[in-house]
């Protein structure tokens, strides 16, 4: 700044800097990165997953942010062009170019409370509510619908429903959209939920019924063509979740790195009385936090130490060879976790130490390794002194934080 204070001052700048061809290439790319496939199966067990999908058929992309550019970068993007986004309808339309055909239908307004929906588009974010009835936009998706080989239903929270000041006591998808994916499940075609938000969701139903999930978050200014590589295969998914998603908001606080209770719950159980549990749902989160799906499948093998102990002045490393066992090039995040069993002050059940990403094609095998060293296992104690205590410890490697193997080493 003060080598060059009006370096940012060039009027000059903006039009050659800004949105140029190798931004977008950048953002397109990184938004095909950060999407998290939540689930990928077929309309009944014997068949194909339904992603990725073909661009040569006739595709319904519905919903009341399926053809929205102002949605797209998401909160406080302050100083973002709204209007130079594509939207979804224009992202896929430019992916199926002559192949195939994109048909469209809003399906239903974001909310079905007019002003819940004029507090979640603020800002230039206004999806230009429909003033027909909801029968009226079903009707019209459904008529969409019934010439389509498969469907695209963009539904979730709006831009603003995220962000400072924009909290929700309910986290279910908004009534008007949760009825208008029913009645698209109902057609019997495939349908793929492209799920825009903010923040977790609870998804139970969706779970349970839609065949293809796709969390896409707010992508940014090059969102519509990154989902389109994404559901058209060019680009295998393999984000994962920052957070995690719950079945209840009754479970909420929920995360991971949780502090063990003083009745915690047998493992494998579902409820036992006078343990720390709920009598209508287990306690599991619906999706955990580093869970993310892919169009090919991977193998972990146990874990391997090389140690089975370490002094205070050395380490050990720990091994798990992953190994792509389905049919198609992929990512996978190979994530450790390691619980400190007994501590002079409660410690969480796991904790997130490291990560790797790895491609790997399909039956390639890779060796992941984890250097752990007593740094690592340091925390503040009551004293407010950062230490490592003696002790055993578990580390635990896998997918993401629920799917993972374990193994033991003591620090002396």
């Amino acid at each position: 700044l003060f080598d060059n204070p009006y370096k940012y001052c060039d009027l000059k700048r903006p039009a050659r800097d800004i949105f140029t061809k190798e931004h977008r290439a950048a953002a397109r790319k990184i938004a095909g990165e950060s999407f998290v496939l939540l689930k990928n199966e077929g309309l009944s067990p014997t068949l194909a997953p339904v992603l990725p999908l073909s661009p040569t058929g006739t595709i319904a992309v519905i919903g009341p942010l399926a053809n929205t550019r102002s949605n797209m970068p998401g909160t406080w993007s302050v100083a973002a062009v709204l209007d130079k986004s594509p939207s979804l309808v224009e992202g896929l339309t430019e992916w199926v170019g002559n192949q195939g055909k994109i048909l469209y239908a809003k399906g239903s307004n974001l909310i079905g409370d007019a002003a819940y929906e004029e507090r979640a588009t603020m800002f230039g974010r206004s999806l230009n509510r429909d003033n027909r009835t909801d029968q009226q936009l079903l009707d019209e998706a459904l008529k969409i619908a019934s010439q389509a080989d498969v469907i695209v239903a963009a539904l979730g929270e709006s831009s603003e429903m995220s962000g400072e000041s924009s909290s929700r006591t309910n986290l279910n998808l908004p009534d008007v959209q949760h009825t208008l994916l029913e009645a698209l499940l109902k057609t019997g075609k495939p349908v793929v939920l492209v799920l825009f938000t903010g923040r977790p969701l609870v998804l139970n139903w969706e779970q349970e019924h839609v065949p293809a999930i796709l969390n896409v978050w707010f992508g940014g200014s090059e969102a519509g063509p990154a989902i389109g590589d994404v559901l058209f295969g060019a680009v295998n998914p393999g984000g994962k979740l920052t957070m995690t998603f719950p079945k209840s908001v009754g479970q909420i606080p929920l995360y991971y790195a949780h502090k063990n209770t003083g009745r915690p719950l047998k493992e494998g159980k579902w409820f036992e009385k006078f343990r720390s549990n709920y009598l209508d749902v287990d306690n599991d989160a619906l999706y955990p936090f580093g869970y993310g799906l892919s169009y090919t499948t991977f193998r972990f093998s146990d874990i391997t130490l090389d140690r089975s102990s370490i002094e205070m002045d050395n380490e050990l490393v720990a091994s798990v060879t992953v190994t792509n066992t389905g049919d198609r090039a992929g990512s996978e995040v190979v994530q450790l976790y390691i619980r400190d069993l007994v501590g002079s002050i409660t410690r969480p059940v796991k904790e997130l130490k490291g990560f790797e990403k790895i491609y790997l094609q399909p039956n390639e095998s890779r060796t992941v390794r984890f250097t752990i060293a007593p740094e690592m296992l340091k925390f503040y104690n009551a004293d407010l002194k950062f230490v490592a205590e003696p002790g055993d410890f578990d580390v635990m490697i896998g997918p993401d934080s629920r799917n993972v193997k374990t193994a033991r080493f003591t620090l002396r």
